[in-house]
């Protein structure tokens, strides 16, 4: 391979280095010399060969996993996409992705070249093995036991929450276990506050339930719990993500927690506390979580696994007040987890035996990193981008109409999202929200804030 490059690689070219060894890969690629599939070989090893720095193969091998024509598996190497088609008689790249794979900044996923899946599947294939015939009756409505307990173990550890196995619900994603709360304790008309803006996907829940959405606008210290108060005092519920706001990043202040709790008491509310990527902070010590400081017993705390483990998991959990675990409990058993019994005892061992701490302190090196490449990216192409102090994606601003703006990056393949279409009513600067989650390399960072630079210029 290396010997078909060689020729081209010059540096009186016009063409930066680099991109003479991307072109001619592309070109490999096209006429069949390199099939979807192919294990490249290692930067190193291609910069020997060449003669070049291996900074030059990086940047080469990154242009080309950000247009989709290699991907990057870990330790295993750097391949040629599933999605390239080649041969003479049809040299051409393929557009659409593998099922799953990731587009270039797309949000709501984890890193999934750095997931532990070997010991997963380990993990997995033991509890398949140890499983009786009594595992194929109907599963519990609240969740399997095992997991409930790992869950309580694991929040009075980290985040200092108290609480018993039978407080804790399983349910089958984020949607599922707000719709397990709505049906549970609001009644049609009951209002509810909700960040503005805020996370759009949960909405359609809320009105389903037929209550009432109040649009709280969002701040440097989190939602405006005044506002909230002086317009719309009668609210039975309010919907915050404290930790990382989604998807400006902010954290509620401590004053605003405090003032919420006594909003809660005094009006015989609810507190839903979606403790959205609170395990990924990079700056300073974080805030206790709202659930921890609760004495008025008003504050149902939510999670899910889809952002530290993978999204296909689809499992998420509540934990109830203890006076409301009847109630919830009747309700599950018309809701129930639908999420498989299999899938919570891996979860449940995955917990108990110390993977998931030490996966998630991984993680924070590793999303601390990308998050730096990307920074450094955008600000290299002349983004400005606001600072957070956690969180696996970030908002950068612009000039103009955001929504504009998306649509020619989605047209390239970027998979941004516009700031404007997180609001309800409020107005504010426009934003481009992005992730750099599977960003595996300074290059591929540089490239696709390249790529946006392009598409949207």
């Amino acid at each position: 391979m290396a010997s078909s490059i060689e020729p081209i690689v010059s540096a009186h070219h016009a063409i930066p280095r680099y991109q003479q060894i991307a072109r001619k890969l592309k070109q490999a690629i096209s006429d069949g010399e390199l099939v979807a599939g192919s294990r490249l070989p290692s930067s190193r090893t291609m910069a020997l060969e060449l003669g070049v720095a291996r900074a030059t193969v990086e940047n080469a091998y990154g242009e080309l996993v950000a247009q989709g024509w290699l991907e990057r598996r870990g330790q295993a190497g750097t391949f040629v996409s599933p999605s390239v088609t080649s041969g003479a008689n049809n040299p051409a790249f393929v557009t659409n992705q593998p099922q799953g794979a990731p587009l270039p900044f797309q949000m709501g996923l984890p890193a999934l070249d750095a997931f532990p899946r070997v010991l997963w599947a380990r993990i997995m294939g033991r509890r398949l093995r140890l499983q009786t015939r009594y595992d194929l009756v109907m599963p519990e409505a609240n969740g399997e036991s095992t997991l409930r307990q790992a869950i309580t173990d694991y929040l009075r550890f980290s985040r200092s929450i108290d609480c018993q196995p039978e407080q804790v619900f399983i349910t089958a994603g984020f949607q599922a276990a707000m719709r397990l709360v709505a049906h549970t304790l609001a009644k049609p008309g009951d209002g509810i506050w909700l960040e503005d803006p805020g996370y759009r996907y949960v909405r359609p829940v809320f009105a389903e339930a037929q209550m009432v959405l109040h649009a709280v606008p969002v701040d440097e210290e989190g939602m405006q719990i005044d506002y909230g108060i002086s317009h719309f005092p009668d609210a039975r519920f309010a919907l915050l993500t404290p930790a990382h706001q989604s998807p400006l990043g902010v954290a509620l202040s401590l004053t605003r927690r405090h003032q919420l709790l006594d909003w809660v008491a005094a009006n015989q509310g609810w507190l839903i506390e979606d403790d959205y990527d609170s395990e990924f902070r990079y700056h300073g010590k974080p805030l206790p979580p709202i659930k921890s400081l609760d004495g008025p017993q008003r504050v149902i705390y939510a999670g899910t696994f889809s952002k530290s483990l993978f999204p296909a998991l689809r499992v998420a959990w509540l934990v109830v007040p203890q006076q409301q675990v009847e109630a919830f409990s009747q309700h599950a058993h018309f809701l129930p987890c639908t999420a498989p019994l299999l899938i919570q005892q891996t979860i449940a061992d995955f917990l108990r035996e110390g993977h998931f701490w030490r996966h998630l302190k991984k993680m924070r090196l590793c999303y601390s990193e990308r998050r730096v490449w990307l920074e450094h990216a955008l600000a290299q192409q002349g983004f400005d981008v606001v600072p957070q102090a956690g969180g696996i994606q970030l908002v950068m601003r612009v000039n103009g109409d955001d929504r504009a703006l998306v649509e020619k990056a989605r047209k390239a393949g970027l998979a941004v999202q516009a700031l404007s279409d997180w609001r309800m009513v409020s107005q504010g600067e426009g934003g481009i929200l992005m992730s750099f989650t599977n960003l595996t390399s300074q290059a591929m960072a540089h490239q696709a804030a390249k790529q946006l630079r392009m598409a949207i210029s």
